[in-house]
């Protein structure tokens, strides 16, 4: 069985990811109106997950996290760049340059089934390969007006299946989209 590749992320009202500057300040201050108990799914969701994708920016946004969010987990970071890595206890961390379908396949031959995708980019270059099986996307009730976008072009349309969606008594609406076959 091949590793599927799945995205979990939280975007502006407007589709936004990040600031321009690629801050999350806003995605933070909107966590702050969660209430305790409440994750969105994110841990049914990451206990599905054996292996994180994901790109320079998003790795060193999350590397100065404490604790590490991905404790016991292997995290690939794509970059063509030379990285220096968080070290610690649990932090199983590993840069690579191959292209989306090569590290899937790579991580399809090591056992791995399900892989979290994450950043923009990453996004990107899975989806322009069609490698994405699901997206769970979290709308944040804020307009940005400008940032860094989660969806950028694509060489051919791709449908999707809504598969579920919710709104928060909070104000975050979620919904989760399964990607059809060749379209």
């Amino acid at each position: 069985m091949a590793t599927t590749a799945s995205v979990y992320i939280a975007t502006s009202l407007d589709g936004f990811i990040a600031r321009e500057n690629g801050a999350i300040d806003w995605l933070m201050d909107a966590n702050a109106s969660i209430p305790p108990g409440e994750d969105c799914g994110y841990a049914d969701f990451m206990s599905t997950i054996d292996v994180l994708i994901m790109g320079r920016n998003t790795y060193e946004q999350v590397a100065q996290f404490d604790p590490w969010p991905y404790d016991g987990r292997r995290v690939v970071v794509l970059s063509s760049r030379a990285l220096v890595f968080r070290r610690g206890a649990g932090i199983q961390l590993e840069a690579s340059t191959e292209s989306p379908r090569s590290l899937l396949t790579r991580l399809s031959a090591q056992g791995y089934k399900r892989a979290y995708v994450d950043g923009g980019q990453v996004i990107q270059s899975f989806l322009r390969e069609r490698l994405i099986h699901d997206m769970t996307i979290t709308t944040i009730p804020i307009l940005l007006g400008s940032g860094r976008r989660l969806f950028d072009t694509l060489p051919r349309e791709m449908k999707l299946r809504l598969a579920s969606s919710k709104s928060f008594e909070f104000g975050f609406t979620q919904a989760t989209y399964l990607a059809c076959a060749d379209a």
